[in-house]
């Protein structure tokens, strides 16, 4: 009976693999919950056959698996669905037939389902993936307003932030919503830190609550924060195990912390995060939400790896419109343009390829700007630790290629280099790099005035 509601429902069929393997083991499974999308990965030694089958009331996917046996791995996902996932109910996984594991997914919400594979790369196997995106995407835009903006009390007025982001342009004029934003942290919070003190503060509590009064101002400041990685893809680790995708999304948090409460001649600040949580972003994405908001600023946080543990120190990148400025430039470019490869992006999802378009638009101006920008932060980053090399270096980066917003991608130090594995980990030194992160970017509006601008759209 269940089967055949299943087909009755209109099933879409997904064939995944070159083809049908038998006695294929699973060897890890995964799930990755976010406000953007849930992610189920299953991991195997040999490619895996599946189907997909869609029923919508109540909501929830069942995913037939040929080829294999239910075995102690795949039996872990019950337990792997945590409490606060936005999308996953709960998994069920049983014996369909001899040869078939079936898995049905309780959902929360309603979903679009995409099912596909990935070949072996990095540290993975063949994985089977299941991204499943809410039918009603979250608002970056929206998302932001709401961190800030409470909702007012009986007889009072609302926080004017509301007013200040409507100022930036109107909804009609800015790129489709994307599937998702980054505004409330599924991990542990960062620990409060006080400002530096060459940035103009507002208010000790502009973290996460109530925004304080903006008055005498022109318009809102928009930082897109961008830490690198997540989810999937741990980026570099470093020789201690320490996986730099959770040592730059702290650093994002304290950065945030920083801008939150800051103003420059009297324009407030706002930092928006493309992820705050454990979880992939493919790089167009990151772009387009950073567009979505029409951030001022976008800076990519990552931390450096080579083959040789003695490289140290920290380095800035602007993208480039024609070659590298050096050979690591374009290693490094190379390396974490993977990042899609490794996190596991479906290539043949329509949006990726209607986004792709999006990269093509750099511009001279942005390019200059992001020059400026990378210039001030990397002589903040030298009065608190070693430089890589003492000027902002070019390369084809693709997180980088807003056209309309000065972009640069900050390697905070080698985490393959011991030392600074060491120090990356430290509360002291995340504080030093938060705060020179943030005296560069006042640096750079204070003689860089943000102004009313037309966006180029896409």
């Amino acid at each position: 009976m269940k089967r055949r509601a299943f087909v009755q429902s209109g099933a879409v069929v997904l064939c995944l693999g070159a083809g049908l393997v038998r006695g294929a083991s699973i060897v890890n499974v995964r799930i990755w919950p976010a406000p953007d999308y849930s992610r189920v990965t299953i991991e195997s030694d040999s490619p895996l056959q599946a189907t997909q089958s869609m029923v919508n009331n109540p909501p929830r996917l069942a995913v037939d698996i040929a080829g294999i046996s239910l075995n102690p791995a795949l039996k872990e996902l019950v337990a792997k669905v945590r409490q606060d996932d936005p999308t996953i109910a709960g998994i069920r996984v049983g014996q369909y037939t001899a040869d078939v594991v079936r898995l049905v997914i309780d959902l929360k919400q309603s979903v679009r389902p995409q099912v596909f594979s990935l070949t072996p790369i990095a540290a993975y196997q063949h994985r089977l993936v299941l991204d499943l995106y809410p039918l009603q995407a979250i608002d970056p835009l929206d998302a932001l307003i709401a961190q800030h903006v409470p909702t007012p009390a009986a007889g009072k007025a609302a926080d004017p932030m509301a007013d200040l982001l409507a100022q930036r342009g109107s909804r009609g004029d800015l790129p489709p919503a994307v599937a998702g934003n980054s505004t409330t942290p599924l991990g542990p919070p960062a620990k409060p830190v006080s400002t530096s003190k060459a940035v103009e503060s507002t208010s000790p509590g502009a973290f996460m609550g109530p925004s304080p009064p903006l008055t005498g101002t022109d318009r809102l400041i928009v930082i897109a924060l961008d830490p690198g990685h997540g989810g999937e893809d741990p980026g570099a680790i470093g020789p201690g195990g320490t996986q730099e995708k959770n040592v730059v999304l702290q650093l994002a948090f304290l950065l945030r912390e920083r801008i939150n409460a800051a103003s420059v001649k009297g324009n407030p600040m706002r930092a928006y995060l493309t992820r705050d949580a454990d979880f992939f972003v493919p790089l167009h994405v990151r772009v387009q939400k950073a567009r979505r908001v029409q951030a001022d600023l976008f800076v990519s946080l990552h931390a450096d790896a080579f083959y040789t543990p003695a490289p140290q120190g920290a380095s800035v990148f602007a993208l480039s419109q024609g070659g590298a400025s050096s050979s690591a430039a374009r290693w490094m470019a190379a390396k974490e343009n993977k990042a899609d490869l490794i996190g596991g992006l479906n290539v043949k999802a329509k949006d990726a390829v209607v986004q792709s378009a999006l990269l093509d638009m750099s511009t001279t101006a942005q390019i200059s700007d992001s020059l400026k920008l990378g210039g001030t932060l990397l002589r903040e980053m030298g009065r608190v630790g070693k430089l890589h090399k003492g000027s902002v270096e070019q390369a084809s980066f693709a997180v980088l290629k807003a056209p309309d917003i000065p972009s640069v991608l900050v390697e905070a130090a080698f985490i393959s280099n011991p030392e600074e594995e060491k120090k990356l980990i430290t509360e002291d030194y995340q504080n030093q790099i938060a705060d020179a992160l943030m005296r560069g970017i006042s640096a750079y509006f204070g003689k860089n005035p943000p102004l009313a601008r037309t966006r180029t759209v896409g």
